[in-house]
């Protein structure tokens, strides 16, 4: 919730909201999230899975939905301290994939793990 009002993050929405909208979603995804990130200790590189588990059975398109979580959580990590960058040195695989169908609890579920073919 942004404000007053939900914010659906998505790409549709994130290319045409008011920059400071923009700004006030990300904030409050950080907030949201910055209890599970404040002990976290990664050691870089790393892959990260963002799982979307959908509400309903409508078609949802990845690529829409995954690049926002994506964009605001890794800067959240690197704000936070757990990455020193969010570049690809540091996170050189990514990876969408769609759970199931989960109506009373939609979400994206993000796992970090240890990248083994380091560049």
């Amino acid at each position: 919730m942004v404000g007053k009002k939900y914010f659906a993050l998505n790409l549709n929405i994130y290319r045409n909201a008011y920059f400071l909208i923009l700004n006030k979603a990300k904030v409050a995804y950080k907030e949201l999230i910055k209890d599970q990130l404040k002990n976290l200790s990664i050691k870089p590189p790393i892959c990260i899975t963002y799982t979307y588990y959908p509400p309903d059975k409508r078609k949802s398109d990845l690529g829409n939905i995954l690049p926002i979580h994506a964009k605001f959580f890794e800067d959240a990590l690197v704000e936070f301290g757990c990455l020193p960058d969010d570049n690809y040195k540091f996170i050189p695989e990514i990876i969408y994939k769609i759970g199931s169908i989960d109506s009373s609890d939609p979400r994206v579920e993000i796992e970090i793990k240890e990248y083994i073919n380091a560049i």
